[in-house]
């Protein structure tokens, strides 16, 4: 019962809510210009399959699959790349914070330096005038988990994966290192690789993060439409055309 009250609130609360009002609006059309109608009830239906686990998973989970990670790691430092920061928030020892996929990529960041003892290098500066940044951010988060001052770098710039890139590799060079573990979300891996590539570099991929699970099975949430799937499915979709523009 539980799962059939999932169900319809789905559609009672955005973004279902207005999948329900469009078809509405296409079957009002429909009674005085079936064309406009049919089209309408089209992008709805793009619309609403979107929004649902059923499209917004294998989607991203065909990007999550491209690399597995490691089971030994060979590198002489980790980088980590940023994906968002809020400023202004209050943390245990300052303020700002890092959004979730970014504190994921610096949670396994931290239990790698556990295991390893390589150096961290975060990368990511602050993209918006109201939110964080991101290195800074994450430095301080890092020294907080007990992780030396000195073992911890910040390339605090970067805008974007291409910028995380070149930058990174900067850094790098100036410091020694060669051989970087590049910890990311699965999602966003395929594109990091190949940024990093451009800029000279061979990282070994350690993704992290991950949002589909590996073994999926079909129920009725499936269908259900939600804001989780819907931003996954513009997630993916971003990935995708970011590995396309990457190739030119």
């Amino acid at each position: 019962m539980i799962y059939i009250i999932k169900f319809v609130y789905s559609f009672i609360l955005p973004p279902g809510l207005f999948v329900l009002l469009f078809t509405a609006v296409a079957v009002w059309l429909w009674r005085k210009n079936r064309r406009p109608a049919l089209v309408l009830l089209g992008i709805t239906l793009l619309l609403y399959l979107s929004m649902t686990s059923l499209v917004a998973d294998p989607l991203i989970g065909s990007l999550e699959r491209k690399y597995d990670q490691p089971n030994t790691v060979d590198g002489d430092v980790i980088v980590v790349l940023g994906g968002g920061a809020s400023s202004g928030n209050r943390d245990l020892d300052g303020e700002g914070n890092l959004l979730g996929p970014a504190a994921n990529r610096l949670l396994t960041a931290a239990r790698l330096y556990r295991e390893t003892g390589l150096p961290i290098l975060f990368s990511g500066g602050q993209v918006y005038t109201d939110s964080g940044n991101e290195a800074d951010i994450a430095k301080r988060q890092l020294i907080g988990l007990g992780i030396p001052e000195a073992d911890v770098l910040a390339e605090n710039q970067s805008l974007n994966t291409e910028q995380n890139a070149v930058n990174t590799a900067a850094l790098m060079k100036a410091h020694g290192f060669s051989r970087p573990v590049l910890v990311t979300s699965g999602f966003h891996m395929a594109r990091a690789m190949l940024e990093f590539e451009h800029a000279g570099l061979s990282p070994l991929a350690f993704p992290t993060d991950y949002i589909a699970s590996r073994e999926s099975s079909f129920y009725l949430g499936k269908f259900s439409p939600s804001p989780g799937s819907a931003e996954n499915t513009g997630i993916a979709l971003k990935e995708y055309l970011g590995i396309l523009a990457a190739h030119f």
